[in-house]
């Protein structure tokens, strides 16, 4: 069994037995534990930390694990109808409401209940994970002298040179930051590079986590078009002069969640376009390390092309690896690079040392390359399986792009399959798939849906997804 589910299966034994004991009743022995339910000493023991974490048992080194004393305390139950009035004045002089709306972000971080197939995912499941390279390197990570030490503000001197070599050209260490994951850089390049109340251009559609940031941040977004090449770079120059706008955020590998790879030639004119027009373009270049095995050579990041400082890079190690290695990375040049700096430190002070020691370890163990090349070849089977089923299954769904990098298929729905409703008669036949919706920061052109293959346990898994979906497109057919 699991190690986890062992826990987790414990602990729930445990807190059922809990009434046989008085208060203070001394629990049977961590030796006992192991003999009586056949489990691991490190299960007995997280089991029981977990229970007292939730307050029910004291442990005491030496003495063993007691039952908690009952709680008395009865909640206060306040009024809190002032703080309506509160939040409503607190925007009525903004020129821009700053909305915080997460829905599109907690669609693809919201597991689905159990037995649904999770066509909404974000993350690589378990099963592609480097979960032992990781343990690994977070044990050689706490052995390391200084590690529980304060970091340095910009990040640790080795990391920020490996994340370095990684952009290229002439990109050093000296550019680097060192960020608490991909949105965390994303939320500070556009809290850096925009005042409150002025446009940033964005890709549409786009991730609806960077949408979220950016009218968190006060700021309207406005879509530019994209195709199956990538961002309209006619288009994009149209909206540099028509809004004033001095931010455009792209993704210029593997979209989300077209899949898209900007063009060569629209790579040089997007930096170009931007610079004529006195503005910075955020690439977020997250899906490089999810490249399909059949790829053809990758591009380089925009940030490695670009002497003049135009471009401001964001990368992550998160999704190719665990969605709590939460390390990543800004890259600048020029005055913008302190403006940055000031306010990651005064938003988070540093990334945790142990996990950029860990991130290091990681990166630079054998295991690290292997775990690329598995994935590599496991997503694009996976694509390939998830290709073939909705091609056969799905037929009425166009698939304009198939993808060679990413994890996720993007479908246009026909006029006559209502996005919301299939989306919620998907969930009742048991396969939770993202909305179009979110990913539009104006009114979509149609309905869409978007298939992730990553988050699934394997390609059986997909085909069935792709069978349940296929019955919640046939209960909605007139």
């Amino acid at each position: 069994m699991h190690e986890r589910s062992s826990v987790g299966d414990l602990a729930n034994s445990l807190r059922a037995e809990l009434d046989r004991y008085s208060p203070g009743g001394k629990l049977p022995s961590s030796r006992a534990l192991v003999e009586r339910y056949r489990v691991s000493p490190v299960t007995v023991t997280r089991a029981l930390a977990q229970l007292a974490a939730e307050g029910l048992v004291v442990t005491r080194p030496g003495a063993g694990a007691f039952r908690a004393e009952p709680r008395t305390r009865t909640p206060v139950v306040g009024d809190t109808s002032w703080q309506e009035v509160a939040l409503s004045a607190d925007t009525a002089t903004e020129l821009v409401p700053r909305a915080v709306d997460a829905s599109g972000v907690l669609v693809t971080l919201s597991a689905p209940p159990p037995g649904v197939v999770e066509f909404n995912g974000g993350y690589l499941h378990p099963s592609l994970q480097p979960e032992r390279a990781m343990a690994a390197a977070l044990a050689r990570a706490g052995r390391r002298p200084g590690a529980w030490g304060r970091p340095p503000t910009d990040g640790l001197p080795e990391l920020r040179e490996w994340f370095a070599r990684e952009i290229g050209g002439t990109v050093t260490a000296a550019d680097v930051l060192i960020t608490a994951g991909g949105q965390s850089a994303i939320t500070t390049a556009l809290r850096a590079l925009a005042p409150p109340g002025t446009h940033v251009l964005v890709e549409s559609p786009t991730y609806p986590g960077m949408l979220a940031i950016a009218r968190a941040a006060g700021l309207r977004p406005v879509p530019v078009p994209a195709d199956t090449a990538g961002v309209r770079p006619d288009l994009l120059e149209a909206a540099f002069r028509a809004t004033g706008a001095r931010v455009f955020v792209g993704q210029p590998l593997f979209q989300n969640p077209t899949g898209a790879v900007l063009g060569a030639e629209r790579r040089r004119e997007v930096v170009r376009i931007a610079r004529a027009a006195g503005a910075f373009v955020v690439e977020d270049d997250f899906a490089r390390r999810l490249v399909h095995e059949d790829a053809a050579p990758l591009p380089a990041p925009l940030a490695a092309e670009d002497p003049d400082g135009v471009v401001v890079h964001v990368c992550s190690l998160t999704k190719p690896t665990s969605p709590s290695l939460r390390v990543g990375a800004l890259a600048a040049r020029g005055p913008v690079l302190e403006r940055l700096r000031a306010i990651q430190v005064v938003d988070s002070f540093f990334v945790a040392r142990p996990l950029q020691e860990a991130a290091l370890e990681l990166v630079g163990s054998p295991a690290w390359s292997r775990h690329l090349r598995a994935v590599s070849q496991e997503l694009r089977n996976r694509r390939d399986t998830m290709t073939a089923a909705v091609t056969l299954h799905l037929p009425e769904l166009t698939l304009p792009h198939i993808p060679s990098g990413g994890y996720q298929l993007w479908l246009r729905l026909p006029d006559t399959l209502p996005e919301t409703a299939l989306v919620a008669g998907a969930l009742r036949a048991g396969v939770a798939v993202a909305p179009g919706r979110p990913y539009f920061c104006a009114e979509p052109p149609a309905g869409h849906i978007r298939l992730s293959f990553a988050g699934v346990a394997g390609r059986a898994e997909i085909a069935e997804g792709v069978r349940r979906l296929r019955t919640a497109v046939d209960e909605l057919a007139p």
